[in-house]
């Protein structure tokens, strides 16, 4: 303790220290009408330092020292100033700053600036170290939308971007479960899934179901990069998804902000959060609680979120920062249904004992150094440690709960990662150029216990009754990688992108499959290893200042995956020559905006499939069948995604004392068809081969659309939206009666309502409020072929939920 608090008091000497020793520049960014812009940067070029001005529009930079600087100043559709100048040795500066209005380009940041337009945004064509130009791409800014932000409310979240599709099993909101353009939403596995930057699922390459998401209450914005992101961030088909949470507040020493909701089923929900900025140190934290019943029986929820970040600018060239996220919950798993019960009663339950529950830490170092205004290398190290325990009685919904000993099966993950990525502009001839670069290394190693015997209670209890876990094994997986992407812009309208990925993955498993008769059924270890590279390129034509066609095709694959590599029961057989599949994305749209009245993106995707895993029944020498799991065959996703904001009283009104009004729409057409998956049955003791060429992909909609209408003056907003999704099958087969467990059979369509409205007030308070489901849809989105099923898993019927929020 004594040390701690000698580091405290040192440190807190350095800070006051600096300040008296080194000089700082100070003063007010206004508007034409000499109004003051709040939320205006102000940076020194080439440098990492940089602040945001306050609600008064002023702004200081402090802990600087003697010397020439470039200070520059900016807002969302205002032209930049910059501005040389020279600072003396303990010189305390004053500049202020009048930003003139202006129409900005599509290569810049993209932020709504219209009064009743508040859709998704683009990113910009180079940003922070990723290059985006050329490839399918939206923001979501959560300060912009109506949504259910303590429950995580998916559907809303995401209505302003096409084609994703949602499974809305979890109404705990403690997990997402996400896809598009007709890929499994299981745990959003097909995503690459980061939060400021790294990895935060159990094992990109091994294991890469997203246990754990973000409060979205803490988040900034919401990132998504299609499948093109496959060159950059990692080769999942579909592509980067990436929670940036907020950072330090730079605008002041000190915010404080708490957000309390309450609704349906006992919701109860804190959000607070504390952050800053003082001289070269900038932090933040946040801590939220979240309990409540759920909709259904036997689903009660408790969450806890803690994240704390800290930075500081050691020089105006360097900066340091620390990030560390935890999370715990309890949550009961009310399990699946019949379709006979959900027909009678979708709230009912016929589990009480089922539990689950993954503790998440998540810790993570980065560093940034500025080398020029043209060149700055970036480092981030991060790290997994974490756990799954499910506790329950797990066997199919058409047998009855015994009240017997439940099942146990825990994780533990311990995983490292290391990324250092590098961007340079250069010129050739006339126009800037764009290089990205970058390393990664990545340690996965997942111990995984199952099939134990644990407690024959109904709390949550992890613990074994006896005995040891039945299977217990170890994954190790290592990922090497490095990769070059390149912005060519060949005049000023159009460019071209370029690039590759090198990829090295080293995977061994070894341990106990099962205990047969006392003794143990040790799996042989299995070690694989494969590198090859990946391959992407795109186009980018502006047709005005404000929009443009873009195109981009990329390789993509899907790593074999632990649960691939696990044969279910002894006698079942494991391809040895078994490989990752791979294939490659591609898209075709144009974007824009008209004025500050229409938003629009549409375009064309293709989405490749080769070598998908699946399981076949084969016969050996014997004559006994098995069940062999090898690559079968290739799915193709195609179709339109179409985003359009239109808002009728900025276009013809111009201004309006009454308010603002917006009317959205989220289209996708999808068409996802196997074009070659082998299959077997058998039928009298013989089994017959098949294909299931030209059927639909399972838990792929044929539509994904969600309409809306947002309202807004001054402080008040209101948003309806409407949720329009196709059926879907739960199995390749696409076997449309239900089984008697109801793990396969048709996903109905269905559409549902949400409403949600806030009210901004005395500048530092608000009100919000929210009903879902308005009119009481009974639907369901997933068929569970196990855990936390097995049956359907019926989706939240009529919610609402009121908060209130402060701000200082």
């Amino acid at each position: 303790m004594k040390y701690l608090i000698c580091t405290i008091i040192v440190f807190t000497f350095c800070v006051f220290e600096s300040k008296a020793q080194f000089s700082s520049i100070g003063g007010i960014v206004n508007d034409s009408e000499q109004k003051p812009l709040s939320n205006s940067s102000v940076s020194l070029k080439g440098t990492v330092r940089g602040v945001q001005t306050n609600g008064k529009g002023e702004y200081i930079l402090e802990g600087l020292k003697a010397g020439n600087y470039t200070l520059v100043v900016s807002s969302i559709g205002m032209k930049s100033i910059e501005k040389a100048l020279f600072l003396e040795n303990k010189e305390h500066r004053s500049e202020n700053f009048t930003l003139e209005n202006e129409t900005y380009f599509l290569n810049d940041v993209q932020i709504v600036a219209s009064r009743g337009v508040r859709g998704n945004d683009y990113m910009a064509e180079v940003e922070g170290y990723s290059i985006n130009a050329a490839k399918k791409n939206e923001v979501i800014k959560l300060d912009n939308i109506n949504a259910n932000l303590a429950m995580n409310n998916s559907r809303q979240i995401f209505g302003r971007t096409p084609g994703i599709s949602v499974w809305e099993n979890d109404g705990s909101g403690i997990q997402l479960g996400v896809a598009s353009r007709g890929l499994s939403p299981n745990r959003s596995w097909e995503f690459n899934m980061r939060m400021n930057g790294y990895d935060i699922t159990p094992d990109p390459m091994g294991y890469p179901e997203a246990y754990y998401t973000p409060p979205m209450e803490v988040v900034d914005r919401i990132e998504i990069v299609r499948g093109a992101s496959s060159l950059q961030y990692g080769p999942q088909f579909g592509g980067l998804m990436n929670f940036v949470l907020r950072k330090p507040d730079i605008s002041t020493k000190i915010t404080f902000e708490s957000q309390n909701t309450m609704g349906s089923n006992g919701l109860f929900s804190t959000f607070n959060y504390l952050g800053g900025t003082r001289g070269r140190l900038s932090y933040t934290m946040y801590y939220q609680k979240r309990f409540g019943n759920g909709w259904r029986e036997n689903s009660y929820y408790n969450t806890d979120h803690a994240h704390a970040e800290l930075s500081y600018a050691f020089t105006n060239k360097l900066k340091v920062a620390a990030e560390l996220t935890y999370m715990t919950y309890s949550s009961q798993q009310a399990g699946g249904l019949t379709d006979a019960q959900y027909a009678v009663d979708p709230r009912q339950s016929l589990r009480s004992r089922n539990w689950f529950s993954t503790p998440w830490l998540v810790p993570s170092v980065n560093a940034e150094y500025i080398f020029n205004s043209k060149s700055k290398i970036s480092w981030k190290t991060f790290g997994v440690i974490a756990e799954r325990s499910s506790v329950g009685f797990v066997k199919a919904i058409t047998e009855v709960d015994d009240f017997k000993n439940r099942q146990v099966d825990t994780d533990f993950y311990n995983n490292f990662g290391s990324e250092i990525r590098f961007l340079s502009d250069f010129k050739i001839g006339k126009f800037k150029n764009t290089l990205a670069s970058g390393l990664r290394y990545y340690n996965g190693n997942i111990n995984r216990n199952q099939l134990g015997k644990g407690s024959t209670g109904s709390n949550m209890d992890f613990e074994l009754a006896e005995g040891d876990f039945s299977r217990k094994l170890d994954f190790n997986n290592i990922n090497k990688a490095a990769f070059f992407e390149n912005v060519f812009r060949l005049n000023k309208k159009f460019l071209v992108t370029a690039g590759l990925r090198l990829e090295n993955i080293k995977s061994t498993m070894d341990g106990r499959l099962n205990i047969l008769n006392g003794q143990d059924n040790n799996l042989s270890m299995i070690t694989r290893g494969r590198t090859f590279v990946l391959f992407g390129g795109g186009a980018e034509y502006h047709v005005s200042n404000n929009s443009e066609f873009y195109s981009n095709i990329s390789q993509a694959y899907r790593p074999v995956l632990i649960s691939d590599l696990i044969p279910p029961a002894t006698t079942d057989e494991i391809d040895q020559n078994l490989k990752d599949a791979k294939g490659y994305n591609f898209d075709f749209g144009y974007r824009g905006r008209l004025g500050n009245y229409l938003s629009f993106d549409v375009d064309y995707f293709r989405l490749n499939y080769n070598d998908r895993i699946g399981t076949i029944t084969q016969m050996n020498t014997l004559g006994q069948r098995y069940q062999y799991r090898t690559n079968l065959g290739r799915s193709l996703s195609q179709g339109f995604e179409g985003y359009l904001e239109f808002d009728p009283i900025s276009a013809f009104i111009k201004k309006s004392k009454f308010g603002y009004l917006s009317l959205f729409a989220s289209v996708a057409f999808i068409d996802a068809t196997y074009k070659g998956f082998k299959t077997t049955i058998v039928v009298n003791n013989q089994i017959v081969e098949g294909n299931l060429s030209g059927k639909k992909v399972e838990n792929a909609p044929s539509k994904i659309n969600r309409f809306g209408v947002n309202y807004n003056k001054k402080g008040f907003s209101m948003t309806w939206q409407l949720s329009d999704i196709g059926s879907a099958y739960s199995d390749a087969s696409n076997t449309e009666t239900p089984n008697v467990a109801a793990t396969t059979g048709l996903i109905p369509a269905y559409t549902v309502q949400d409403i949600s409205a806030s009210f901004k007030f005395l500048k530092n308070y608000n009100v919000k409020a929210g009903i879902n489901n308005i009119t009481n849809e009974k639907y369901f989105t997933r068929r569970a072929g196990g855990y936390p099923g097995p049956g359907i898993l019926p989706a939240d019927g009529r919610t609402f939920n009121v908060s209130a929020g402060v701000k200082f």
